[in-house]
């Protein structure tokens, strides 16, 4: 069976168990503390999981202009995942310590760079330890080369350019996934200037998930995206956040929903605050 979204626990264990071939990745991450997802998945992380850090395999280097936390390319990208034993049509799940906060850009690019069988497991660390499952300390082995090649994205991008000429056009309604008070230009920790880009709707991102860390139901998301957007076709939307990590759980939520097709801001408010005259909007609209 394949998962192409979200993958419960039991999913998980089942699959584990019947001796399907998986690629476990732990992205445990934590903003403020780039050290900290190292430390989580050494002190206990999900047998047989590898780990993949947003700093160094999620993101490129950083410019000053292209946001915190910038893509790589596509091509690197594509050799980093096979170096860690990616082949074509293996089912990868991700996860974190933070209910999909940073599993879910790891989703997001592997459809980038053409990789479909790829779900973010429901709930997370927090979730596989509440059913009873153990975690495991130990490294595991080195990893042989995979035959993962480059293909055909299955999702789209808007640049910086693209996003300022819709300010005018109006076609596309822009979602930020940031805290409310962020989205507002207040309370500023992680760039230098607050604010929003001007039209943009606020739909924080951990709106997507329920009480227990799980995401909402389908009918539930697609209800409140709706009620944001004014039920916009998807792919009139576009995502951002900070720096292009939690739109992407957006994103996820969205494909939860049935809302195929919408495009990810990569620079995000981080790429977007940086830019020369790049016009800000702040209060709740």
């Amino acid at each position: 069976m394949t998962f192409n979204a979200l993958i419960s626990v039991d999913e998980l264990a089942a699959a584990q168990a019947a001796g399907q071939p998986l690629l476990v990745l732990d992205c445990s991450f934590e903003l403020t503390d780039p050290g900290a997802g190292q430390r989580v998945y050494d002190a206990g992380h999900i047998p047989g999981a590898r780990y993949v850090n947003l700093d160094r395999t999620l993101s490129a280097e950083k410019t000053g202009r292209n946001g915190r936390h910038p893509l790589p390319s596509r091509e690197a990208f594509a050799a980093a995942m096979a170096a860690m034993g990616l082949d074509e049509g293996t089912q990868v799940v991700a996860y974190d310590n933070a209910n999909g906060m940073y599993a879910a850009r790891l989703w997001w690019m592997l459809r980038w760079v053409g990789h479909h069988p790829v779900a973010v497991l429901d709930g997370g660390m927090a979730a596989w330890t509440a059913a009873g499952h153990a975690l495991s300390t130990d490294a595991p082995a080195t990893a042989v080369q995979g035959g993962f090649r480059l293909q055909p994205s299955l999702v789209s991008t808007v640049s910086y350019e693209e996003v300022k000429a819709n300010i005018d056009l109006r076609q596309r309604q822009v979602l930020d996934a940031r805290a409310p008070d962020r989205f507002r230009g207040e309370n500023e920790t992680l760039d230098p200037i607050g604010g929003h880009i001007p039209g943009a709707r606020n739909r924080l991102f951990k709106d997507n998930l329920r009480a227990d860390g799980r995401f909402k139901s389908a009918a539930q998301l697609r209800q409140e995206f709706d009620a944001i957007t004014g039920g916009l076709p998807a792919e009139k939307l576009i995502n951002q956040c900070g720096s292009g990590v939690t739109a992407c759980h957006n994103l996820l939520a969205m494909e939860v929903a049935g809302l195929h097709g919408a495009a990810l801001y990569p620079g995000s408010w981080s790429e977007w605050s940086a830019q020369p005259g790049a016009p800000i909007a702040t209060g709740a609209n």
